[in-house]
């Protein structure tokens, strides 16, 4: 099926009133998330659980849980609304480094050392496969022990070789919708009925009889993001999702960002109005950010000419994917980023990186899970000199 075709099967589908399966977060004026959305401007930070390498330039960056959890303390100390972190499956040589952790496992396991931050773990939810009744448990449970503050970034994987890894030839890229779909369906009854649930997938192998999970959820049901540009991709999160982390459709570099935003974002709210939803959208910039615009621009370039060759952790290397949200990095006609990382670059000192934030939340931003090159030192001077000037921006409440 192609990838507009499907869209507007779900679209059309969405054309009689749509009722779901189980509340959202959001439906609860005093759960986690519904208190985090009031921001003008919600903050999160995306972590990097893997050896990633972009520069030889020095930072004490590094994937560790300890350096993560220090840097996810201090988030949630500033008031930060959201954490989570990518997660891939690579075979050996994949990676940057010889260290990559799970962020399922090592998101969750900040609930104990948090109080109020979002703590949103990315899992490829059709490898393996899944039971829905895994994750329906499990969800529930974690639910339970972070207050509510849990949630899923729903990926269905875009690398060919992930797929092989548990067994399966790549599934086709609209096709993993509809199997998501059907999949989270079971979850969310799950989540929500309080009897017994059977079904039997249509699209994959497993089934449920007499399924049952308990305790439900504290606010319907944990917090749901998709990761995704693809139109099947947006039709799926605006029938499912709480968030949809994007990326800019015109490349890294924050004038073709926001040239190119808003259209975009215009289509993901069509896509949820059609189901009676809002969906807020969320995406994560690189913050380069020095006392003066040239000690930055400096101290980017600086980062940037000491780049290593891209590996197959840090770009798409060798291994075929069929991701369609990074697409916008190989237009010709957008200007391009420097390449520090990060799906948009935010460069410049506090009062500029501050413009730069606002005209995202007018192009349609939500929300920014900030990137660092030497991330806690640059998270720290974040917090002292930039945080109170989004206050002052009416960007922070």
């Amino acid at each position: 099926m192609s990838e507009v075709s499907q869209a507007d099967t779900l679209a059309s589908s969405a054309a009689t009133p749509f009722s779901p399966i189980v509340p959202s977060p959001l439906d609860f004026p005093d759960s986690p998330l519904s208190l985090a959305v009031k921001q003008p401007l919600m903050l999160g930070l995306f972590l990097n659980f893997q050896d990633i390498r972009v520069s030889t330039y020095p930072t004490g960056s590094t994937w560790t849980f300890d350096h993560n959890a220090e840097i996810v303390r201090l988030g949630d100390s500033l008031g930060f609304e959201i954490v989570f972190s990518r997660t891939q499956w690579l075979p050996k040589g994949g990676y940057d480094g010889d260290a990559s952790l799970d962020s399922f496992i090592g998101v969750a396991a900040f609930a104990p050392i948090t109080k109020r931050i979002l703590l949103i773990s990315t899992i490829h939810v059709l490898y393996g496969p899944w039971h829905p009744l895994h994750l329906a448990k499990y969800g529930s449970t974690l639910d339970h022990i972070s207050k509510g503050r849990w949630g899923i970034n729903i990926v269905t994987g875009h690398r060919a070789v992930e797929h092989e890894m548990f067994g399966w030839d790549r599934i086709e890229h609209d096709r993993r919708y509809e199997m998501a779909g059907e999949f989270f369906d079971s979850v969310e009854h799950l989540w929500g009925d309080t009897e017994n649930f059977s079904h039997a997938s249509r699209l994959s192998s497993w089934k449920i009889r007499n399924g049952y999970i308990t305790p439900k959820p504290l606010f319907g049901r944990p917090i749901l993001v998709t990761a995704t540009g693809s139109e099947a991709g947006i039709a799926f999160a605006a029938q499912y999702s709480d968030l949809l982390f994007i990326t800019s459709p015109g490349g890294a570099h924050i004038d073709s960002a926001l040239a190119t935003l808003p259209a975009h974002i215009a289509n993901i709210h069509q896509a949820a109005a059609r189901f009676g939803r809002r969906v807020k959208t969320i995406i994560n910039p690189l913050v380069v950010c020095c006392d003066t615009s040239a000690e930055a621009h400096d101290y980017a370039r600086a980062i940037a000419r000491n780049k290593l060759a891209p590996t197959n952790s840090t770009g798409f290397g060798n291994y075929d994917s069929d991701a369609h949200a990074w697409r916008g990095r190989l237009d010709q006609n957008a200007k391009q980023g420097l390449g520090l990382g990060g799906n948009i670059e935010i460069i410049g000192s506090p009062e500029e990186v501050v413009d730069q934030l606002v005209a995202l939340k007018r192009a349609g931003i939500d929300g920014v899970q900030l990137g660092f090159y030497d991330f806690l030192p640059e998270l720290r001077y974040f917090g002292e000199r930039v945080l109170p000037l989004m206050k002052q921006a009416g960007l922070r409440l």
